[in-house]
């Protein structure tokens, strides 16, 4: 929102600090600037699931009033304040960018734009990526997505958090009788909590705790005898929120209480209480034979589906469980296990003959696309390197979608491998509770990307997971294959790299 002209982050800004001030939403906009921004962002493919782009584009807007100058480094900057899981942020500053008519020598793609074209196809596009039903244009940037919480009814019944015990009347009484968990970003260290196999390997890979970090946290709600509301809106959450409890919640409250009942969850309760991708840990010999170790805490689901990925694509990989401490872990997080070993496999094919600061892989995912991906961690602009990533994907349909889709699959995939990770304590519970604690790339830290999208005549298929596959290889290549993962955090509690400007520490959403 904008207090007096002036951005602020909405979610941590105290009523009483606006008490005779002018706010502004979104929806208080001008109709020319709002018109000029949100075309800004449906042109660039910078809105996906839409749950944080309201407050990014009252943001990038508000630098119009401001007196700094308009620079593609203010743009990154004042994105700091927040989070987009879904895009890369790529597609936001190039919006950033054109609304604010400030040239991109950066872009390797200066022609991002798609041409007009059917929204429904960018639906469509849209959906093949994230494996739900999503919409796409203006309404998406304005918030429209149509979440969870937004579709309650008036008058329900109130459940704050994953622990509380009775709903109350509002959201106000909720807030009062909860018991509060205060997000904090612990100084503890990363570990690896599963060991690496006893055996004579080529090649060694452990992974650390990783949360997923949708910015949505999970909501539902029911009315008494009917279905609960999925926590699942406008986007798939990765997969983090395929099992989530609180829809079951909302059912048994209502049907309790006699009375329609919503269920909310914070940020700290989606991070204490939301399913993690699994550590793992594996050992590979020269021919491509060797064991990947599983980390599976109590209370987590079947892992068979995990098991079925891993040796359809490593045959000669026996995979086996251990028992550890730690959070719900979850086989159903984007490319969760099979990833990793797929990257250990194109890191033991390129040994002895990789040159540090470079990595390539290539992947072909059984009935979906088929990626190339080339990773540079050296030179490019203001020295973050770049990457190179093409695509086969059947049919385009949308030129913007498929391209914010493939930019948003590298991030995801270049924080996996450099720098993402919760600490978590001896009995298993995760340290780390806030959003700048997952060690997530910023929009300053991010290489530039540069898609090349080969259409095909052929049925539209999935192309973002192979992105995110060959991703991940090719960065952990360019990093000279280390043992664990993130590469670039150390064991002492070295956070990710991030610099953020004294007068952007707000805490997002």
């Amino acid at each position: 929102m904008w207090v007096d002209g002036a951005a602020r982050v909405a979610c941590v800004t105290a009523v009483r600090r606006v008490a005779g001030r002018s706010v502004t939403t979104v929806e208080g906009l001008r109709p020319d600037l709002k018109d000029r921004w949100v075309g800004a962002f449906v042109a660039a493919g910078a809105s996906q699931c839409g749950f944080c782009t309201p407050g990014i584009l009252l943001r990038l807007a508000a630098l119009e009033q401001s007196s700094r100058p308009l620079t593609h480094q203010a743009v990154e900057s004042a994105l700091l304040a927040h989070l987009c899981r879904c895009t890369g942020w790529q597609s936001i500053v190039e919006a950033g960018c054109a609304a604010l008519g400030i040239s991109n020598p950066d872009s390797p793609d200066p022609d991002y734009a798609a041409p007009p074209a059917d929204p429904l196809l960018a639906s469509w596009r849209a959906q093949i990526e994230g494996r739900m039903p999503q919409s796409t244009g203006a309404d998406i940037v304005l918030g429209g997505g149509g979440f969870a919480d937004d579709r309650a009814p008036e008058g329900a019944l109130v459940q704050l958090g994953a622990a509380a015990e009775s709903p109350q009347r509002s959201l106000v009484a909720a807030r009062v009788g909860a018991t509060k968990v205060q997000g904090r970003n612990s100084t503890v260290a990363l570990v690896h909590p599963v060991g690496v196999p006893d055996g004579e390997w080529a090649l060694t890979l452990q992974t650390a705790w990783v949360e997923p970090a949708y910015v949505e946290p999970d909501a539902s709600w029911s009315l008494p005898g009917a279905p609960p509301a999925p926590p699942l809106a406008n986007g798939g959450a990765f997969g983090g929120k395929r099992r989530s409890t609180a829809p079951s919640r909302a059912h048994e409250l209502a049907a309790q209480f006699q009375q329609p009942v919503r269920v909310l969850w914070s940020r700290e309760d989606v991070v204490r209480h939301g399913p993690k991708r699994p550590p793992i840990s594996v050992g590979l010999r020269p021919d491509g034979s060797g064991v990947m170790r599983i980390g599976r805490t109590p209370g987590s689901p079947d892992l068979g589906q995990l098991h079925g990925l891993v040796h359809a694509i490593a045959p000669g990989v026996v995979t086996e469980e251990v028992d550890i401490v730690g959070p719900p872990i979850s086989a159903e997080l984007r490319g969760a296990g099979w990833v990793e070993v797929l990257a250990a496999l194109h890191g033991l094919g390129t040994l002895g003959e990789r040159r540090e600061g470079t990595g390539r892989a290539e992947v072909r995912l059984p009935g979906g696309g088929r990626a190339a991906v080339t990773v540079e961690t050296l030179g490019g602009a203001h020295g973050r390197g770049t990457v190179t990533a093409e695509i086969w994907a059947g049919e385009i349909l949308h030129q913007a979608t498929l391209r914010s889709y493939v930019i948003g699959a590298v991030h995801q995939a270049l924080g996996l491998v450099w720098s993402e990770g919760i600490a978590v304590d001896a009995v298993g519970a995760p340290l780390d509770l806030t959003i700048r604690s997952f060690g997530i790339l910023t929009a300053r830290e991010m290489p530039q990307v540069e898609v090349v999208l080969h259409p095909e005549d052929r049925w539209p298929v999935n192309g973002s997971d192979a992105v995110f596959a060959a991703t991940v290889a090719a960065a952990w290549q360019a990093e000279g294959t280390p043992p664990t993962w993130p590469t670039r955090r150390g064991g002492t509690g070295q956070r990710a790299r991030s610099a953020v400007p004294s007068g952007h520490r707000e805490e997002s959403a």
